[in-house]
């Protein structure tokens, strides 16, 4: 898949599809657009293409933005795993947000051929999102390109959606999350030192920064797979199993909230690594303990089992 960063660095007499949105997640109703995009691609001949923006709008607009469901570089593969050809990642700015729909479409069709835009009834971009599905239709016949009604996808009789993922795992619902995205919830971050106190109690953990605010369920104690290296973010060049800690280390005080994984069976240097933890269960809620020696027995029947539940719950693809 080829990426840009530039609207006008779009080949003059491309010929595509175009599918309009963050696709923060990539969740099922996004793969559903997006292989419906790819379909009538191949059908037209044409490239399919993502349109993307960075920031996102709400960071701009003053509504902020979400926390992120996807590590930016993952949802390009992604992206590129089903079918798209060719991605933008457009920035995106005030001058940007006052296009109206119809200066959007334009500008990219100009010296072009723009085959068809995909949309459900929730899409909408452009200048105060007018550019809705019923207007977008509107403007087909002027420009040139077909409409693609995409058929949104419900699941338990609501809408998918990013909001309703974040909402999920807000609520530590981690099942529903996965049956949203088609695949156990996952983090990617930057392994920095932390205080060295994992270590000293015999559980070294892997501490993980994050460029960005990332969705992340309450706190506690989880069931976690890693995986590091190699090509690309699905395509590592190790995994591990392992248990993680998300909180404030309350037994030792308190502080920054953290996330930490010790990794099973492990014992490599990880400074430096691009980490990306899928959170397959939480085992329990964060506590503070009256004793170091009382959090350390603990930390055994945690481990043990996590080694459990993650040799009764397969990987799943994703």
């Amino acid at each position: 898949m080829e990426i840009l960063h530039r609207l006008d660095d779009l080949p003059v007499g491309l010929r595509f599809v175009l599918a309009v949105g963050m696709f923060d997640g990539v969740h099922r109703g996004h793969r559903q657009v997006l292989g419906t995009a790819a379909a009538a691609a191949r059908d037209a001949d044409a490239t399919a293409f993502a349109l993307t923006f960075a920031p996102h709008p709400g960071a701009v607009l003053g509504r902020g933005a979400p926390p992120l469901l996807c590590d930016p570089a993952e949802k390009l593969e992604r992206l590129a795993a089903l079918g798209v050809g060719l991605t933008v990642v457009c920035p995106f700015d005030r001058q940007f947000a006052e296009q109206s729909a119809h200066d959007f479409l334009a500008r990219l069709a100009a010296g072009r051929q723009l085959r068809a835009v995909v949309m459900t009834p929730e899409t909408a971009f452009g200048r105060d999102r007018s550019g809705t599905l019923a207007a977008v239709e509107q403007l087909a016949p002027e420009l040139g390109f077909a409409v693609i009604n995409a058929p949104e996808l419900s699941l338990g009789g609501a809408r998918v959606s990013s909001s309703r993922v974040r909402a999920e795992l807000a609520a530590g619902r981690l099942a529903a999350a996965r049956r949203l995205l088609g695949r156990d919830y996952a983090v990617v971050g930057t392994v920095v030192r932390g205080d060295g106190r994992g270590r000293q109690l015999g559980y070294p953990t892997a501490n993980l920064h994050f460029d960005e605010p990332v969705a992340l369920p309450p706190d506690g104690i989880y069931a976690v797979r890693a995986s590091w290296g190699g090509r690309s973010v699905m395509a590592p060049a190790h995994r591990a199993d392992g248990v993680a800690a998300l909180g404030v280390r309350p037994t030792f005080g308190g502080g920054a909230r953290t996330l930490e994984a010790f990794l099973f069976d492990f014992d490599g240097d990880l400074y430096g690594q691009r980490l990306r933890l899928e959170l397959v269960r939480r085992q329990r809620g964060e506590r503070r303990f009256a004793s170091v020696a009382a959090l350390v027995e603990q930390m055994d029947r945690d481990s043990a089992r996590a080694r459990r539940i993650l040799r009764d719950v397969p990987a799943r693809p994703g």
